[in-house]
């Protein structure tokens, strides 16, 4: 395994800013490069709507790529959007796969309202997205809180549906973050109490301190920090809505999702960095391998919570691999 001096920079880095556009296009082989020249030839469509949910809600998605393609349907972590899916998009976009991704509710670009903010109402988002697109033998990948909407919509209404194929947990919440009783490895209430003083009090500020830290291992002695990942993040934080992130916290940590899991029957790939600072390992990706029917875990030492950025290079392939298996 490559450590964060190692790797190379991800195509999503590549996409800010029009000087860095000529680093990407010069990789071999570079999903951007491999997407232009099949949109050249008039094959793929890139579109970017909204759909309306049930109780009224525009949430905003992307679709790109051929619609009678196999869809892979990514759901991002907090407090960001679907942008953070950049390089994984072009990646699967590029390798023939039709790819779609949301902004959750009160995230990005999707309908900054007031209520909703918790796992059932993510799921519902998420499956009216589905259902409006008509998408089957669809895979679900989520990361962090992402991963919690993806078991909550595998179990409530993807698999019910006959929709879903397969599912991948990255870095993801489940089964339960909160340390209780009947969860003696999870993490005190005062972490996430800390988390809601910091959006509450200086959002702005903690979305600078959080991915220049914990989140992508930048504060680790050997890492090597991108300036451009930690101001994307920044970016993608503050296009959101502070009320949507701050319920958002109690969404994440304080849902147990042990039923959710135990009901999902489909092949589910687990992907967790042994040096999640965000989500640790031993309580989060570890558990919730046990808990589904058929499923199985694969543990990256060294990588961050945000390795999906960090370690592309490595995550795109093996998550290539298991959808093709």
């Amino acid at each position: 395994m490559k450590n964060d001096l190692e790797f190379p920079i991800p195509r999503r880095h590549a996409l800010i800013g029009g000087a860095a556009l000529f680093a990407v296009m010069a990789l071999p082989g570079s999903a951007l490069s491999q997407t232009n020249s099949k949109t050249a030839k008039g094959n793929v469509r890139m579109t970017e709507s909204f759909v309306k949910t049930k109780d009224g809600v525009e949430i905003f998605f992307k679709d790109w790529g051929p619609k009678d393609a196999q869809p892979i349907m990514f759901h991002h972590g907090w407090p960001l959007s679907s942008d953070d899916w950049d390089a994984q998009m072009l990646f699967f976009l590029a390798n023939g796969y039709r790819v779609i991704a949301h902004d959750r509710r009160g995230h990005g670009r999707s309908q900054q309202v007031s209520d909703g903010h918790d796992m059932d109402h993510y799921a519902a988002d998420a499956s009216a997205v589905v259902e409006h697109l008509n998408l089957k033998n669809a895979v679900h990948i989520g990361h962090s809180t992402g991963g919690g909407e993806v078991a909550r919509y595998v179990a409530k209404f993807g698999q019910p549906q006959g929709r879903v194929a397969k599912a991948v947990l990255v870095s993801a919440v489940p089964p339960l973050m909160l340390k209780t009783a009947s969860n003696p490895g999870g993490l005190p209430m005062e972490v996430f109490d800390g988390i809601r003083q910091g959006v509450a009090a200086n959002r702005a500020q903690l979305f600078i301190d959080f991915p220049a830290g914990p989140f992508y291992g930048f504060n680790r002695p050997d890492a090597k920090v991108y300036p451009g990942v930690i101001q994307n993040w920044w970016r993608q934080g503050m296009m959101g809505s502070a009320k949507a992130h701050y319920d958002g916290i109690k969404a994440f940590s304080e849902t147990d999702q042990t039923e959710d899991l135990k009901k999902i029957t489909v092949p589910v790939l687990v992907m967790h960095g042994d040096d999640d600072q965000v989500v640790p390992i031993d309580d989060a990706g570890r558990l919730s391998v046990k808990l589904v029917k058929n499923g199985t875990l694969k543990v990256y030492p060294g990588y961050p919570h945000g390795m999906l950025t960090t370690h592309a290079d490595v995550i795109n392939p093996d998550l290539l691999a298991f959808i093709k298996s």
